[in-house]
């Protein structure tokens, strides 16, 4: 029988899912192309680990830790491009790529630098990625806004396992110390393959910019809304009710931003501290509510009418649908078809304030 190391399994999956994001013209939009990278990096370090750890390569060790430094750089990268206003260079970023240069260097003047290096540079850009995920899923303004929330999961699951890798990185280091490395090998396969399929498909879902399912736990109320903040939510409840911009399937925060000549941060706080909830629930929820209305008042296939109202994911279009009606569009269709809809627009979360 022919032995095939997990890690090149774990690699095949990413290049498959590199692969259908290429196919679906991804490399166009410039928010992707970090994360198109990104999943690249993860199957070749996958494939050098397999070549390690599968074969016992000593040879390929060195490459090992330059491909592990620019992961973390490209990951803070792809999630900070998302959370730029605009069309935002990548050669801005080009600071990024000294964590891999230092590496080399250090393979080259001093190798036993090289190990607390990595571990630095991953606690450096784990710490950077939960610092930009302060601000909730608002802070990734050019994530579109049906899958904003899904995108900010996959900033917080990215950050953390930087983090974990870090400190495995220091586990390795204890095992070395105190048993001669009899553990290394387990901890260095298995961890790193698991992180690397986590990651992987963490950077699809935040380039896909998909929906995400509200915890249970009670956020902390927002400060109280001033007369600015006031005035900004009922500018953006025009811009909906009139313009209907929330059938815009690509709408974002710094699209919503842009229209109202105003700073997204400003937008998103004041829809924060007047409705007690994110921009992308604020703008699906009127998406939801225009569903309702067509699912009971035409014929429109479910599909049809999902993408009408401006979303792209069927998932996501379910998701959002369960959190605001409490059914499925299906079930929603058959039990209130022949029941009159509210006349008012604004979504159901709204009419209460």
């Amino acid at each position: 029988m022919i032995f095939v190391p997990l890690p090149f399994v774990v690699a095949l999956l990413l290049a498959i899912l590199l692969v259908r994001m290429v196919r679906q013209n991804d490399w166009a939009e410039q928010e992707k192309r970090p994360f198109l990278l990104l999943i690249g990096a993860y199957a070749l370090q996958s494939i050098l680990i397999g070549i390690r750890w599968g074969y016992d390569v000593i040879a390929i060790l060195p490459i090992q830790p330059v491909v592990a430094t620019g992961i973390a750089a490209l990951a803070w990268i792809s999630f900070r491009n998302l959370a730029a206003e605009g069309q935002a260079s990548l050669l801005r970023f080009w600071p990024h790529i000294l964590p891999s240069i230092l590496i080399v260097a250090l393979l080259i003047f001093w190798r036993d630098g090289v190990g607390p290096a990595v571990t630095a540079t991953f606690l450096a850009y784990g710490a950077a990625l939960l610092w930009l995920a302060r601000h909730g899923p608002d802070a990734l303004v050019s994530s579109r806004l049906d899958g904003a929330l899904l995108s900010y999961r996959s900033l917080v699951i990215t950050g953390v396992a930087l983090i974990a890798s870090a400190a495995a990185d220091i586990a390795i280091s204890l095992d070395l110390e105190q048993s001669g490395g009899i553990h290394a090998g387990a901890i260095v396969a298995v961890g790193n393959v698991i992180t690397l399929l986590i990651l992987g498909t963490a950077a699809s879902i935040a380039s896909g910019s998909q929906s995400l399912v509200t915890t249970s736990a009670e956020p902390p109320a927002p400060p109280a809304p001033s007369q600015e903040d006031d005035a900004i939510a009922r500018a953006l409840e025009g811009l909906m009710q009139s313009r209907q911009i929330y059938r815009d399937p690509d709408l974002n925060l710094g699209r919503i931003a842009r229209k109202m000549n105003l700073p997204a941060r400003r937008v998103s706080v004041a829809v924060n501290r007047v409705h007690g909830v994110s921009v992308s629930q604020y703008v699906n929820d009127y998406r939801i509510r225009a569903a309702r209305e067509a699912l009971l008042n035409t014929d429109e296939p479910i599909t049809r009418l999902m993408f009408d109202c401006g979303f792209i994911s069927k998932s996501n279009f379910n998701r959002e649908f369960l959190r605001v009606a409490g059914t499925s569009p299906t079930e929603f269709r058959r039990r209130g078809r022949h029941k009159p809809e509210t006349s008012d627009t604004r979504p159901t979360l709204f009419v209460s304030r």
